[in-house]
């Protein structure tokens, strides 16, 4: 038979009919039964069984056989035992050895009463059984993965691992039996002293990450992995600039299947994106709390289709909701999240075409589907447009806020979260303007409208999102640049869409306080992350340079996250602060709030923005924020002054 055939042979096994299949694991397994116990008479009497003794053996095959098949029947023995093995699979194979020869030996001693049976025989049989049957599952095992890259013409690729840990250990065991990709891991590189020498699977660490070019040019590697996940971001750019240096591509293990799903898979890797030299670690959420806020609830998601908005709805899936309605007025990135969520999700989602700035059409909507939940991500987010369009700002950031949240206070929502931004703290564009008068709006609502808990969450800028900075220097990039960045000093917080949404969801089960901030970790120079992407991309400044273009109107050269008067104080979640400032700042501003949105209405874009001035007080069109903050628990702390 040749490999092909025998591969083919083995691949068919699991694809027949379950009795089919079980049926040929009990044959098999009865016939090692059978070689092992006849083995241990021979073993027992030097291979020369004595007649008197040869009655005994004929005797007891029958019924040894039965107990085991009934022992292993009982515990499913007979079950997944073709594709893995392991040390459980060995110590539950033992067990049922044990047991069956325990049944034996009662059968033998309280009802067969066998004359001339050595009592021996139990002990041997038990051992030649989990021999026989383990080195045949092991066997098969190793046929298998074997077999699996028999007759692949493609070249092994010989990779590096990174990390000599439980994830680089999986990792190599996944590329044992990988049919798609042919990797031959030819070592670790490992900084830790005591695993140098050491072998895993047979691969070796070969040393430390500083010596990993000299490692790459002796074995002639074409791949690193990363196998890391639990590194800090400069310990992971530090493998990047050695990888690069060696002129080696670069591969990573996600953190996210490596340490929240506990799996490792070969098909996961990807290259190293910016996302990893920026060091976020993957979210720890009370699921428990955020699962008995949603399950079996009607939430609505404004804004579903954007890059926040169809990251929210993914989570919310994730939590089942009795109904999850997604409104957009874009039809087509609604078409597609609704697509995507609807090959598990089908039965729960609705697709609602709709502007919030659309009163009738928002009444419609809460009339139809009775929201339990509203998460407000609808918003017009683009500084430079919103500084051209001011007056559309306010209709939609302002006036669409407006909207949703009284009818959620009319509907009697039992929450509502608004989905705030950076730019609204201390604001020079108008687009932050109007954000923040939005916060103060739904905290206003929080205090006079009991019937539903209202919030806002405020957290900077997320990575990959539309319009974001990133996926504009990856199209600079690929079209051989320039890289344009607006100033040397520009900086900004930055946070992956997940893991900002994911944080979203644990702020609204909080039942204290309606004014969240999300802790954004260290803050990033733009000019730095342009330079780490067109490393990442194979390319040097010199040839992919980088243009200064000059700030844009309404942009801050620094974001900040709490006001100056605003104090902070931590929440059950590590990464969750609460606001303190003052909540119902717009019950004296009445009639400023009312022109400002009469001015929106009017399209009257001179008088938007001088209400906008008069409304915010820290709105500052000239004045760019000099300051980056840090939130600790109880006062802010500026960082740096510029």
């Amino acid at each position: 038979m040749t490999s092909s055939s025998l591969s083919s042979w083995l691949g068919r096994l699991p694809r027949l009919p379950r009795w089919a299949r079980l049926g040929i694991i009990a044959s098999l397994h009865l016939g090692f039964f059978a070689l092992a116990y006849l083995l241990a008479f021979l073993i027992r009497f030097d291979y020369a069984i004595p007649p008197q003794y040869q009655a005994a053996m004929w005797t007891g095959l029958l019924p040894i056989l039965a107990t085991k098949a009934v022992v292993f029947g009982a515990l499913r023995m007979f079950q997944g035992w073709w594709k893995y093995v392991s040390l459980y699979d060995v110590l539950a194979l033992a067990r049922a050895l044990a047991l069956a020869s325990l049944a034996y030996l009662a059968l033998n001693v309280l009802v067969l009463t066998p004359q001339d049976f050595p009592r021996s025989i139990y002990l041997l049989d038990f051992a030649l059984s989990l021999i026989l049957l383990g080195g045949a599952r092991g066997s098969l095992r190793l046929l298998r993965e074997k077999l699996a890259t028999w007759g692949d013409d493609r070249p092994a690729v010989p990779v590096l691992i990174a990390g000599a840990g439980d994830t680089g250990e999986t990792l190599v065991r996944e590329i044992a039996k990988n049919r798609q990709i042919v990797y031959q891991p030819v070592g670790f590189v490992d900084d830790d002293p005591y695993k140098h020498g050491l072998r895993m699977h047979g691969v070796p660490v070969l040393g430390p990450i500083d010596l990993l070019a000299k490692i790459v040019e002796k074995h002639g590697v074409e791949e690193l992995i990363i196998a890391m996940p639990s590194a800090s971001r400069d310990e992971i750019r530090r493998v990047v600039e050695q990888a690069q240096r060696a002129g080696v591509k670069t591969r990573i293990v996600p953190a996210f299947e490596a340490v929240v799903e506990g799996k490792v898979s070969v098909n996961a890797l990807r290259d190293v994106a910016i996302t990893d030299l920026l060091g976020r670690a993957p979210v720890e959420l009370d699921t428990y709390a955020i699962g008995r806020s949603l399950e079996g609830k009607r939430v609505l998601v404004t804004g579903a289709g954007g890059s926040i908005g169809s990251e929210i709805c993914r989570q919310v899936a994730r939590f089942n909701p009795d109904r999850l309605i997604l409104l957009d007025c874009a039809e087509t990135p609604l078409f597609f999240i609704h697509r995507e969520l609807s090959q598990e999700h089908d039965d729960k989602l609705v697709a609602a075409i709709g502007n919030v700035t659309d009163a009738e059409r928002m009444r419609q909507v809460f009339e139809q589907h009775r929201p339990d939940v509203v998460l407000h991500a609808a918003a017009y987010k683009h500084v430079p447009l919103m500084e051209a369009h001011p007056a559309l700002a306010v209709q939609n950031n302002i006036g669409g806020t407006e909207i949703v949240a009284n009818l959620a206070a009319e509907f009697e929502v039992a929450r509502f979260v608004l989905i705030s931004t950076d730019k609204a703290v201390n604001p020079t564009s108008v687009m932050g303007a109007t954000k923040r008068v939005a916060e103060l709006l739904v905290r206003h609502l929080n205090h006079t409208r009991p019937t539903t808990r209202f919030s806002v969450v405020r957290f900077g800028n997320v990575l990959g999102s539309n319009g974001s900075v990133i996926p504009i220097f990856r199209q600079q990039i690929a079209r051989g640049g320039p890289v344009t960045v607006t100033h040397p000093e520009m900086t900004r917080y930055f946070m992956t869409i997940p893991e900002a949404t994911q944080l979203v969801l644990q702020a609204a089960t909080f039942k204290q306080g309606d004014l969240f901030i999300l802790d954004m970790g260290e803050p990033v120079k733009i000019v730095d992350l342009a330079r780490d992407m067109i490393r990442l991309s194979g390319f040097s400044e010199a040839e992919i340079p980088i243009d200064f273009c000059g700030v844009r109107p309404g942009e801050k050269l620094f974001e900040e996250l709490t006001l100056d008067r605003e104090e902070v104080d931590t929440t059950a979640h590590a990464k969750i602060f609460m606001g303190k400032e003052p909540a119902d700042l717009l019950v004296e501003m009445e009639d400023t709030f009312d022109a400002l949105m009469s001015a929106g209405q009017a399209g009257d874009d001179q008088s938007v923005r001088a209400g906008l001035e008069a409304l915010i007080p820290t709105y500052r069109p000239s004045m760019p924020s000099s300051k980056v903050i840090r939130i600790e628990s109880g006062r802010h702390k500026a960082l740096n002054k510029v």
